[in-house]
């Protein structure tokens, strides 16, 4: 005779409760594999990236005076896309990956390319560029929401998760 259980609480009884560690086990059904951790940390990084930068990126293309300087314009027109971009990033993370990765290549490559050597000659405090280096160190933050294995073996490698 076989039992049948009296519940679908009595055969798993842990999920109904909230485990604070399961944000970082890997979610197979929902997330292709990727912790749960890395999704909340990316929604929150688009989300930061879509206010902060669609404010300061629309604010100065709609309020600038005069003539554009053509790089300068330009520069202005990607951030501002980047931002809207950005919500897309907010709805389906693991879609936006790539923008992430440019975002970590581009800080990281300013850093090393300007930030660094004004730094080593003592020249980075006061100068133009310690604004944007104190905005850029914050690439860890990127770096570390960014679910690695998940880039590589999807959009390198090309293979699909279950």
């Amino acid at each position: 005779m076989t039992s049948i259980p009296l519940s679908p609480k009595a055969e798993t009884p842990h999920t109904s409760r909230f485990h604070p560690f399961t944000i970082f086990k890997r979610d197979y059904e929902r997330y292709e594999g990727v912790p749960r951790i890395n999704i909340y940390l990316l929604r929150l990084l688009f989300t930061l990236m879509f206010f902060f930068l669609s404010y300061d990126a629309w604010s100065h293309i709609f309020n600038h005076k005069g003539p554009w300087d053509n790089a300068n314009a330009a520069a202005w027109c990607m951030w501002g896309s980047y931002a809207i971009i950005s919500f897309i990033g907010i709805i389906r993370p693991l879609k936006m990956l790539p923008i992430v990765l440019f975002e970590i290549v581009y800080k990281l490559a300013w850093l090393a390319i300007v930030a660094y050597p004004l730094w080593a000659k003592n020249e980075l405090a006061g100068s133009p560029a310690e604004g944007m280096a104190r905005v850029f160190i914050w690439v860890i933050f990127p770096i570390v929401a960014m679910p690695w294995r998940y880039f590589f073996r999807t959009h390198l490698l090309g293979k699909h998760t279950a």
